[in-house]
């Protein structure tokens, strides 16, 4: 999969999209550390070890790098950046029960405008699944030649011993 390049000057706005989302019970805000643990459990259970070792970077850093979306106390997807690299957003995750509903844009928009926030011009998403999700959320733009990009010598975890 290719790396995308998101310009984070030509953002749409998130605040009709977290309105939304807010009449269904549904907030978006950056994670705390205490929820570090619940967090990074959720995301290993519903997608990967990977993906929870990003999280945990990104509730390690300060501020929070991580968003994370939340219904009736419990956690329904987040989505992090600078937990790969410095300028990465990624990654992105909403649980099966509230998908297609607005949760993944809210949380992507959102999370871009925090790194746009923190000075950033662009984003690089890494390894992006969902082009066609980025290209119409976020105007992202595949970057040629990326694929694998800065995943090229990525090293697993072996089976457990």
């Amino acid at each position: 999969m290719a790396d995308l390049l998101v310009k984070l000057y030509d953002l749409p706005q998130s605040a009709q999209a977290l309105e939304k989302l807010r009449e269904d019970g549904i907030e978006i805000r950056r994670a705390i550390g205490p929820e570090k643990h619940a967090i990074v459990e959720w995301a290993e259970k519903k997608f990967s070890r990977s993906w929870a070792s990003e999280c945990d970077v990104a509730l390690s850093a300060q501020p929070v790098t991580c968003f994370i979306a939340i219904k009736e106390k419990q956690i329904i997807g987040f989505a992090c950046y600078d937990s790969t690299l410095k300028g990465f957003f990624g990654p992105i995750g909403v649980d099966e029960s509230v998908k297609k509903k607005g949760l993944g844009k809210a949380l992507l928009i959102r999370t871009l405008e925090a790194m746009r926030d923190a000075g950033y011009g662009y984003a690089a998403i890494g390894w992006a699944g969902p082009v066609e999700f980025f290209r119409k959320t976020v105007g992202a733009t595949v970057i040629e030649g990326s694929e694998p990009g800065v995943y090229k010598n990525l090293i697993k975890a072996g089976p457990r011993q």
